[in-house]
């Protein structure tokens, strides 16, 4: 099971990322060893925002549209239990500058036992977590 994150949704939807090209490469990998997909509704809202910054809104939307039909990614939400976790890690990572987004990720990925995120982000590392 791996985890998504924001960078490698906008990686693979932004051609003009540093990281498409790898980012193509291993949603390609993760397709054929038929891998489970497993992303938040945090991560989710991150990453349209950001689409939709960084292209076009109607962009954005189609994707979210495509995301949230498919049957191939999971989307998990966090309880409330798990923000107040999240919040501990925001503190603990606070002189790391870690997104309350990651946060979340991490809690979720402890919760759910997933050692591996798709993310290009060094404290998915940071906080223990393998890295595709």
């Amino acid at each position: 099971m791996v985890f998504i994150d924001t960078g490698a949704f906008i990686a693979k939807f932004i051609r003009s990322d540093r990281f498409h090209l790898r980012s193509i490469e291993m949603w390609e990998i993760l397709e054929k060893k038929k891998e489970k997909i497993v992303t938040s509704n945090f991560v989710l809202d991150e990453t349209f925002t950001l689409l939709a910054r960084q292209s076009s809104y109607a962009f954005s939307a189609q994707i979210a549209h495509a995301v949230y039909s498919s049957e191939i990614i999971k989307i998990i939400r966090p309880s409330h239990d798990t923000e107040l976790s999240a919040l501990l890690l925001f503190e603990k990572f606070s002189d790391q500058k870690v997104s309350f987004t990651d946060c979340i990720s991490f809690q979720l990925m402890k919760e759910y036992r997933i050692k591996t995120a798709f993310s290009f982000d060094k404290h998915f590392s940071l906080a223990g977590f393998s890295l595709v």
